[in-house]
């Protein structure tokens, strides 16, 4: 056998490979991004319930799934696998719990988000959130591992990367439409429009549009999963690990020695807390400073057309330059992005709103460089550890890493509500939001995405240690461990 032959044979991706690996992304993101674009201001202005308790919220569910993710895990790393193989089942398992939490969360039953009954409105948003928070864990840690099985050939897994990326984009469009549908002018007891301190009319969510927007995008996720099950296929069949007592400790403290993936984790983290915060607040911010609903679908574009110009060179970029290096520029680009807007404060909104798009198509390029091959350098993380340590255990692997991606919501959550408590925005039925929290508005609104995507830059310059030489290095390695996995019948190909 050649040197290569152990790879090229669980290797060999073709169309169809791609198009359902990245439909898994799409299908879960038409849910998700009800969760990261409309959920906090439908929270705020249709159940009217307060900044703080939305963050109180969220950061429980989190504590929950501390405990829930790894659970999934270790069920994914020992569960004998079935014909259809380890992975790939739960796209089935997930489908119809995920579309019924997302169509229940923003379910408005009788007396919830009236006066009078906010406990009952609080404890029916936390039941749907954290029902929602583990129908996602079922369906994103397999998700996550299955790349491992489908191809071991670095640049197809570079690849997967892009079209997982193209995937999530384009289920993370379709809210927009919702988005753009889902406010009204609001009108005083004479039918006329009513004007705020800048004198711009001010605006309404409405539910009805919302929900029904919600239940379409839930119904395309379900039938996009089942699709994705069809078309995906589990190249490398791994034997199922013994559940012995305290594996799971020591598997998560072995994944917190490996120095790349504890940088990798953290870097998914802010990346997500950026992305949601910008998505969550920008609604906000459109609404109630530009007064331009339209700027959701605008900035939504600017943040996503980069990838359809980045996705027929990035992948050969990134073997010749690297995942690091090209990773930590975008990141930024886009911190800086987002600085030159926050000093831009105090121009007339109506010039603003084209520079602020302008601004905002350079720090997607900026992140789409990361986002891109954000998968591929978890994959060179879970390899190293692999080769170091000769244990694989990826669905363990992939839930502590989507439990810091969690984490990234939680500290997106801290700084929307934190944002909207500190100036002081007013969530009760029929509110006007002053000049001055205004003002403030547009200062967090861009301060805080140039802090969070600087750190990130930060930590891949500083300390993410996979460079595109060590990766080539740990390509040769990995070939020499595959081989041994298949001799000693760890693996079957």
């Amino acid at each position: 056998m050649s040197q290569e032959s152990y790879i090229a044979r669980t290797s060999g991706l073709k169309a169809k490979d791609y198009i359902g690996y990245a439909m898994v992304d799409t299908a879960g993101c038409l849910v998700f991004s009800l969760v990261t674009m409309l959920l906090q201001k439908f929270y705020t202005d249709i159940f009217h319930l307060s900044p703080l308790f939305i963050m109180l919220m969220f950061i429980g569910a989190r504590i929950w799934d501390a405990i829930n993710d790894p659970i999934m895990g270790r069920i994914c790393d020992t569960v004998k696998p079935n014909r259809f193989g380890r992975y790939r089942p739960w796209f089935l398992y997930a489908a119809g719990p995920l579309a019924l939490s997302a169509v229940l969360m923003f379910l408005k039953l009788p007396g919830i988000g009236e006066e009078g009954n906010g406990f009952a409105t609080a404890l029916y948003a936390t039941v749907t959130y954290i029902f929602f928070g583990m129908a996602y864990t079922v369906l994103q840690i397999p998700y996550g591992s299955l790349a491992a099985v489908v191809t071991t050939d670095p640049h197809e897994r570079s690849k997967l990367s892009v079209w997982r990326s193209i995937g999530a984009a384009v289920g993370s469009m379709p809210v927009l439409l919702i988005a753009s549908f889902a406010y009204e002018k609001r009108l005083d007891a004479a039918g006329q429009v009513v004007m705020g301190e800048n004198g711009k009319a001010i605006t309404d969510m409405v539910y009805a549009p919302v929900f029904k927007g919600v239940v379409l995008m839930a119904a395309c996720s379900f039938i996009m999963l089942i699709i994705a099950f069809c078309l995906n296929r589990e190249r490398v069949k791994t034997k199922p690990h013994p559940a012995a007592k305290g594996t799971a400790r020591q598997v998560i403290k072995m994944l917190f020695q490996n120095r790349a993936f504890v940088a990798i984790s953290l870097i998914s983290m802010l990346l997500l807390a950026g992305q949601m915060f910008t998505q969550s607040f920008y609604t906000y911010l459109f609404d109630d400073y530009f007064h331009a609903n339209w700027m959701n679908l605008a900035t939504q574009a600017c943040t996503y057309s980069p990838m359809v110009i980045l996705m027929f060179f990035l992948p050969k970029l990134a073997k010749n330059v690297g995942k690091k290096e090209i990773s930590a520029w975008g990141c930024a680009a886009a911190a800086l992005s987002n600085l030159i807007l926050f000093f831009l404060r105090g121009m007339d909104p109506g010039i603003l709103m084209w520079i602020f798009l302008a601004l905002c198509f350079v720090s997607g390029i900026g992140l789409t460089m990361l986002v891109m091959q954000l998968w591929a350098m978890v994959g060179d993380a879970i390899d190293e550890i692999d080769v170091k340590t000769n244990r694989r255990d990826d669905g363990t692997a992939y839930s502590v890493f989507n439990f810091f991606r969690k984490l990234g919501q939680v500290l997106a959550a801290i700084c929307v509500n934190g944002a909207l408590l500190g100036m002081n925005y007013r969530y009760e039925k029929g509110a006007v939001q002053s000049l001055g929290n205004l003002k403030k508005m547009y200062d967090l609104a861009t301060l805080i995405p140039a802090v969070l995507f600087g750190i990130m830059a930060l930590l891949l310059f500083v300390y993410y240690p996979l460079s595109r030489e060590k990766v080539e290095q740990l390509q040769a390695d990995k070939e020499r461990k595959l081989k041994e996995s298949y001799e000693s019948k760890e693996i079957d190909i």
